[in-house]
C-alpha cells in the first residue's frame, strides 16, 4: 500500500483509503466509550466512512480528523436515542400486552399493524429482510447473524438500518402506536 500525504489526495477514494489507515481503530476506540458496543462502533464508524465518501474532498481534506470525529459523535449519540426511544416503545408495548383489557378492538389493531409490517417486510431486499428477521424475529446477535449469513458484523448493520428505515418510511402512521 502506498502512504498517501493529505496535500495529495484529490478524489473520495483516496480520502477514504487516507482516513481508514490513520483514523479508524481511534474512531472505533472514540464511538465505543460513547455507545459501549464494538459492533455498534464499527457500524457507527463505517456510516462516518460512508459519509465521508459522499463529501467534497476539497472541502473536508484540511480538517478530516476532525470531520470524522464529529460525525462519528453525532452519530453514535442518535444511535443512543433512538435505542432510549425503543426501549421505552418496548415498555409500552409490554405493559399492553400485560393488560387484562384486550378488548377486540386492540387485537384488530395489533392485527392489522402486524399484517402492514409483514407486507413491507416482504418488500425488502433478501438480505435485508434475513438480517432483520434474524435479528428481531430469532433475537440474534450480530455475531450469530454473521455465522448464519456469512456476512460481516458491519455489513449486517449497515442492511438492518437501511432496512429499517425503508420500514420507517413506507409504513402507515397509526394514531395510537
Amino acid at each position: 500500500m502506498i502512504h498517501l500525504d493529505l496535500k495529495n489526495i484529490n478524489t473520495s477514494d483516496e480520502l477514504v483509503e487516507y482516513a481508514l489507515s490513520e483514523y479508524e481503530t481511534q474512531l472505533i476506540n472514540y464511538v465505543k466509550t460513547i455507545v459501549y458496543d464494538l459492533d455498534q462502533s464499527r457500524d457507527i464508524v463505517q456510516d462516518s466512512f460512508i459519509k465521508l465518501y459522499k463529501q467534497d474532498v476539497n472541502k473536508v481534506k484540511g480538517s478530516v480528523k476532525s470531520w470524522l470525529f464529529t460525525v462519528s459523535r453525532n452519530r453514535a449519540l442518535d444511535v443512543l436515542r433512538k435505542e432510549k426511544r425503543m426501549v421505552q416503545t418496548e415498555d409500552e408495548t409490554l405493559e399492553m400486552l400485560g393488560s387484562s383489557e384486550n378488548t377486540p378492538v386492540s387485537e384488530i389493531i395489533t392485527h392489522e399493524r402486524t399484517s402492514a409490517l409483514l407486507k413491507h417486510l416482504s418488500k425488502l431486499p433478501k438480505n435485508q429482510r434475513t438480517c432483520i428477521e434474524l435479528k428481531f424475529r430469532q433475537a440474534m446477535s450480530y455475531k450469530e447473524i454473521e455465522k448464519e449469513t456469512g456476512l460481516k458484523s458491519g455489513n449486517i448493520g449497515f442492511l438492518i438500518n437501511a432496512g429499517l428505515k425503508k420500514l420507517r418510511e413506507s409504513l402507515p402512521k397509526f394514531e395510537n402506536f
